[in-house]
């Protein structure tokens, strides 16, 4: 919590500020801005690494839906989301909503020694945990499997191979948790480079292990599934190597210590249990989407994968680029405690998250089936694939703004260090999640586990934001209402225009692969470019503060 001296300045017995007050109020109100002007900028820097890394994913997707069965890929997407959801909750979770605020916390209040000392400890800590953690999975991979995809035992040989999948797989998470703590350090000095761009390395690592291993698998009667084994471990030890040049500049590329009783263990702790629980219920839906998936038809699994693919993309190139860009503002903001600054920061981060959710929302759904059909339909992916994909997705896509606004408003609580409010929305979310998915996967299938994940993340949003007023006054509630009615407006513009369009160009799916791609593209292209003139025309501040540090960065190279 912040400190004493910290708080409000008290008013002088005539009614107006001490002269020490104000000038504190405006030295606050001066670093608010700089911390505002900088995280569309951190933003673009994240968001270029994040569309490498992504744009590589979409290629490894394509290959993987290409090169393997849907019974193959079923069975590796299920493996591969147990350590991989471990990794989201780490490095977006506990990392970014409790290690961070204390590293931060504690460069503020105690000095870059103490933060590098706290960091060490830190580090001990993680190396136990994860070696344990990665043990534990490899040991416990048949419970986990018939946990998240029991219904794999209905179909022959399914449950073994996912099963000796997830036992290779597993020890992932150690790179990858390793790799975490390495991101929280970066990203308390701002350094936001080295963790953007690292993820591509995994991208990389699945495509050439693809590529490359399957034929020489099958030649030796191995299963050529595990080609992408040998990728997932490849790709989780560059990304850890990729970070020490970055962490040596700064300082914190050094031994672990064991210190497990420093002050900032002992927080990160404390912080860590709710904030896994509270940041993690979008995982805990997506887990559980898993065993409803394993139920159904064959494919399922995969639908529902690739689907989650291409929502990713919008989300981590500009939704988790402005949370990582904004988090740290917040917690510095806050350890200050300037918290009529954290309320401006937070405001401005949301209007900037609901214009870029409310576009990927609408473009997603309104082109659904064409975007499928140009990235994945080829070899073994086929017109029905590419249909059912595309009705996935559609459900899907409803939730890429909630999430966006999801995003920001538990990092505002966490910067505040209010754990236990996520928690009991966690637990609500939950529940609407497990209701919606058994209600509608009967009718529905897999399209209805795709929108139970998108009503779950409703609920989570609306008593988010419901409840956040009361802890934090200062919100320009109306103000981002506004933005977002004018933002929704935009995106409901573009994707009607972008549809009709693609409505002309449907005859073009059956007449070659080259012709597949077109109306994807058309659409793709033509959702943004009316997306951007219907925001240019409603006046949307957004789009300048979005677009002008990338119009003056381009410039200046000019």
């Amino acid at each position: 919590m912040p400190r004493e001296e910290n708080a409000d300045p008290v008013a002088a017995t005539d009614g107006s500020p001490p002269d020490g007050a104000a000038g504190a109020a405006d030295e606050a109100a001066r670093r608010g801005d700089q911390e505002r002007r900088e995280i569309t900028g951190r933003a673009g820097i994240v968001a270029a690494g994040t569309l490498a890394s992504r744009a590589l994913g979409l290629v490894r997707d394509q290959v993987l839906a290409g090169v393997f069965s849907r019974a193959a890929t079923d069975a590796f997407f299920v493996a591969f989301l147990l350590p991989n959801v471990l990794r989201q909750l780490l490095a977006e979770g506990a990392v970014q909503t409790a290690v961070l605020p204390v590293l931060s916390q504690t460069r503020e209040r105690s000095g870059e020694a103490e933060a590098k000392r706290a960091f060490r400890a830190l580090r001990g800590l993680s190396l136990i945990a994860l070696s344990v953690v990665s043990v534990l999975g490899v040991l416990a991979a048949p419970l986990l499997v018939d946990l998240f995809a029991g219904g794999f035992r209905q179909h022959e040989g399914q449950y073994e191979r996912t099963v000796s999948l997830a036992r290779w797989v597993f020890p992932y998470i150690f790179f990858m948790g390793t790799a975490a703590l390495g991101v929280a350090a970066l990203n308390t000095h701002r350094r936001f480079v080295a963790t953007s761009f690292a993820p591509a390395l995994l991208n990389i690592a699945f495509i050439v292990c693809a590529l490359a291993l399957p034929g020489w698998l099958g030649a030796r009667g191995t299963d050529q599934i595990f080609a992408m084994a040998f990728g997932v471990l490849i790709g989780g030890a560059l990304q850890v190597v990729a970070q020490w040049p970055s962490l040596k500049k700064i300082g914190y590329l050094s031994l672990p210590s064991f210190e497990l009783r420093h002050p900032a263990v002992r927080e990160a702790l404390r912080r860590m249990g709710p904030v896994l629980i509270g940041v993690g219920v979008y995982y805990v839906d997506v887990i559980l989407a898993r065993r409803f998936l394993s139920e159904l038809d064959v494919g399922s699994q995969s639908y529902f994968a690739y689907a989650l693919r291409l929502c990713d993309f919008p989300q981590g190139i500009f939704v988790m680029a402005l949370q990582t860009a904004t988090l740290p503002s917040l917690s510095a903001l806050f350890a200050r405690g300037e918290l009529g600054e954290v309320a401006k920061t937070f405001s401005y981060g949301m209007r900037l998250s609901l214009f870029v959710g409310f576009a990927a929302t609408l473009g997603v759904v309104f082109l659904a089936e064409p975007i499928v059909v140009m990235i994945f339909q080829r070899g073994q992916f086929d017109a029905e694939a590419a249909r059912e994909t595309g009705r996935s997705l559609a459900a899907l896509g409803l939730h890429i703004w909630l999430v966006a606004a999801v995003r920001q408003l538990v990092a505002v609580y966490y910067a505040m260090g209010d754990t236990r409010t996520p928690v009991v929305v966690a637990a609500l979310d939950l529940a609407a999640f497990v209701a919606l998915a058994l209600a509608l996967r009967g009718p529905l299938g897999h399209v209805g586990v795709s929108l139970a994940v998108s009503g779950a993340s409703l609920v989570q949003m609306l008593l988010l934001w419901a409840w956040l007023g009361r802890r934090l006054p200062g919100i320009d509630h109306l103000g981002v209402m506004r933005s977002g009615a004018r933002s929704l407006l935009a995106s409901l513009l573009a994707g009607l225009g972008a549809w009709l369009l693609v409505a002309q160009l449907a005859g073009l799916t059956s007449q070659g692969a080259l012709a597949r791609l077109v109306p994807g593209l058309v659409g793709c292209v033509s959702f943004v470019v009316l997306f951007l003139v219907a925001a240019r025309l409603l006046k949307s501040e957004e789009l300048s503060a979005i677009g002008g540090p990338l119009i003056r960065r381009l410039r200046r190279r000019g």
